[in-house]
């Protein structure tokens, strides 16, 4: 059985990501969505929303399996058993991000093997940031994520919104 780990920050998960995990699904049997755990970054969602997020998004797919997971990626690659890491890229600025990340992740697993696969044209300008700004700013922003994705933040949204009322 052959197993890969798609890890990011996901804040939040969107139409991109889960096009590259549906082509994760077409090259293995199971795909460990790793949601990352990042002190460098200010997240708009807690880990625990972002994870409860993904997993509305492949509640009955027992092929996907969504992690909390902070440290780094070549550990949870050994815990997970697999050495595929999968990338997705929007442009050549994420290619060299992820090239030079691939680069340190090999200094510490030489058994690590990464697979960058190109986002689809019609989602490149998607970006978790533009979901955020379309989420401040009051502007439409279903097309850019899953439903179950837009339903959970559509929701929260609702709830913030009559708490301060």
């Amino acid at each position: 059985m052959k197993k890969c780990v798609f890890a990011g920050t996901f804040d939040p998960f969107t139409v991109g990501h889960a096009d590259t995990v549906s082509k994760c699904l077409a090259l293995f049997d199971e795909v460990v969505i790793a949601v990352a755990q990042n002190r460098q970054k200010q997240c708009e969602f807690s880990c625990a929303e972002r994870v409860e997020m993904i997993g509305a998004v492949y509640a009955g797919d027992a092929r996907v399996c969504v992690v909390a997971w902070e440290g780094v990626i070549v550990d949870l690659l050994r815990r997970e058993g697999t050495p595929f890491y999968v990338r997705g890229v929007r442009n050549g600025i994420d290619f060299d991000y992820e090239t030079a990340d691939f680069y340190a992740s090999r200094d510490l697993d030489k058994d690590l093997i990464v697979l960058y696969l190109p986002a689809e044209q019609r989602h490149q300008h998607i970006s978790s940031t533009l979901v955020k700004n379309c989420i401040a700013f009051g502007k439409p922003f279903e097309k850019y994520v899953p439903k179950a994705v837009y339903d959970y933040i559509a929701k929260k949204c609702e709830k913030e919104k009559t708490s301060h009322v």
